[in-house]
């Protein structure tokens, strides 16, 4: 698959657009993150994938290019694992609403959330 001719990040809307001749997609930092291709997130099967939470304010604080085949997303989380390549990015793009679906099927039947936690002894009554 041909590089995309344009890349933009929208730092407001956490939002990547990325654009081919043919398409364009605009994906959410917090899809690109909960996908991520890392082994980190997806393990190295399956079974192993882990469930990511709490990424719903996620945003992405670089972009590097990967030579001509893909980029390396770091997200504002600390994560920076992920070579994402242009197919994996338009298969996410193509089938996004069922990845969402997906997502936060997985996140209900988890009792998750996508808002991120905060220790309660991290507040502190004034």
């Amino acid at each position: 698959m041909n590089a995309p001719r344009d890349i933009t990040y929208h730092k407001i809307a956490h939002t990547l657009e990325i654009a081919w001749p043919d398409a364009t997609y605009t994906l959410p930092a917090e899809l690109l993150r909960v996908y991520s291709p890392s082994a980190e997130v997806r393990g190295h099967s399956a079974e192993e994938r882990k469930l990511q939470t709490g990424k719903k304010n996620v945003g992405i604080r670089q972009i590097e290019p990967v030579g001509n085949y893909a980029i390396r997303i770091v997200f504002d989380d600390g994560h920076d694992s992920g070579l994402f390549s242009w197919e994996f990015l338009s298969d996410l793009g193509k089938n996004q609403d069922a990845y969402w679906q997906e997502y936060l099927s997985e996140l209900k039947a988890a009792n998750a959330s996508r808002l991120p936690q905060i220790p309660v002894g991290q507040w502190r009554p004034e």
